[in-house]
């Protein structure tokens, strides 16, 4: 049962439904074999950048929909909500388009974000390493100038999309002057030196592909710097707060499957010589996950509205995604316990979203991480 959505307008309505119907025609009949068989499903980010839903929040002039984040988070809720590894995969593809959009130049612009909003290339977003997840500041790969060149190496690890993508937004250290000494690149795919690992192998999320990526001696014409030198940490936290907003969609939209899921099966199914949803303890649990979602909902949209007028929203993106993702680990979770033994099999798939709701605590900065930036903006 699709969530009742207050929406700004019909074109809102519209763009909604329209993505409703393609999850219903193109992504629901492919998810339960694609993430069994850990198949990443180019072809659905190909459908979904040709409909235009891979660049919802970006100008109109650059080929981007112009929408709101308000409603581009709705849309990517519902994308969520019948593929997770498609709802991560496009929130990541549009971070990956953020640095540049945000701190490139007019001619940078001009030059890539057309091709990247076309709906016909793929991003990725290379900001961790293996020993620097939550501290982004102590990564040690690096980018030396040579003439008119940067040589960029060294390994970004977790990277979605990771030898799938057509262009890589990279993070390298041009200096040893701590958070001041990173910087940001543009990196396509086909550039010699770039190379990718074997796929991790995940727990959940399987239809995405998830590598550490290796440079070695890649050279980039200087001009792919983006922003300053010594801008990078800056740009990727800028880029960090809409990306949790993402994930925030994302996780509701998951844990709304979640619970749609639970409310049909305990109508169904009888226990005690009525159906158990109708048994209090039971129907109070539902009515809990009924909650979460709604509250997680609501907090995903309050710090859009917040971006949508200018105004800061790196609080509420943190409690945006802290509630977000805890809640939909929370409901999915008891989703499999609605269905009992059921859910413990893969023969319906509460399972695989409570696996799939875990990395979202942990991904886009985890959700301790979430805390500690709350308490940082309190303190001050």
């Amino acid at each position: 049962m699709p969530a009742v959505r207050l929406l700004p307008g019909p074109e809102a309505e519209d763009l909604l439904k329209l993505t409703r119907e393609l999850c219903e025609k193109e992504l629901l009949p492919r998810v339960a074999r694609a993430e069994r068989d850990e198949v990443f499903p180019r072809e659905v980010f190909t459908l979904l950048g040709r409909t235009g839903l891979l660049s919802l929040p970006y100008p109109e002039e650059f080929g981007g929909g112009g929408q709101p984040y308000e409603i581009y988070l709705q849309v990517l809720e519902e994308i969520g909500s019948a593929w997770a590894s498609v709802g991560v995969g496009v929130s990541v593809h549009a971070l990956s388009c953020f640095p540049l959009f945000a701190f490139g130049t007019d001619a940078q612009r001009e030059r890539w974000l057309p091709g990247m909003l076309s709906g016909e290339q793929l991003g990725a977003y290379c900001l961790s390493e293996a020993h620097a997840g939550s501290d982004p500041a102590a990564m040690r790969a690096k980018a030396v100038r040579d003439g008119d060149s940067y040589v960029l190496n060294g390994a970004k690890a977790w990277t979605t999309h990771g030898g799938q993508a057509d262009f890589y937004t990279v993070m390298a250290r041009t200096s040893d002057d701590g958070a001041r000494g990173i910087s940001c690149f543009y990196v396509p795919a086909d550039t010699p030196g770039l190379e990718f690992d074997k796929p991790e192998e995940k727990m959940g999320l399987t239809g995405s592909t998830t590598a550490t990526v290796r440079l070695e001696g890649v050279r980039v014409p200087a001009d792919h710097l983006i922003g300053a030198e010594g801008q990078g940490l800056a740009i990727a936290l800028a880029g960090l707060d809409a990306g949790r907003l993402g994930i925030a969609a994302v996780a509701t939209g998951l844990a709304q499957s979640a619970l749609d899921h639970s409310v049909s099966y305990a109508k169904e199914r009888q226990a005690f010589g009525k159906a158990i949803i109708d048994h209090q303890g039971l129907g109070f649990l539902l009515a809990d996950m009924a909650v979460a979602v709604d509250t997680a909902r609501a907090a995903y949209l309050s710090a859009a509205r917040f971006k949508d007028a200018g105004h800061p929203y790196g609080r509420q993106a943190s409690v945006a995604k802290l509630v977000a993702t805890d809640n939909a680990m929370k409901v999915t979770t008891d989703a499999v316990q609605v269905l009992g033994g059921a859910g413990y099999t893969r023969d319906f798939p509460v399972e695989r979203f409570m696996r799939e709701a875990k990395v979202m605590q942990i991904f886009e900065g985890t959700n301790q991480i979430q805390r500690l930036v709350i308490s940082r903006h309190l303190a001050r």
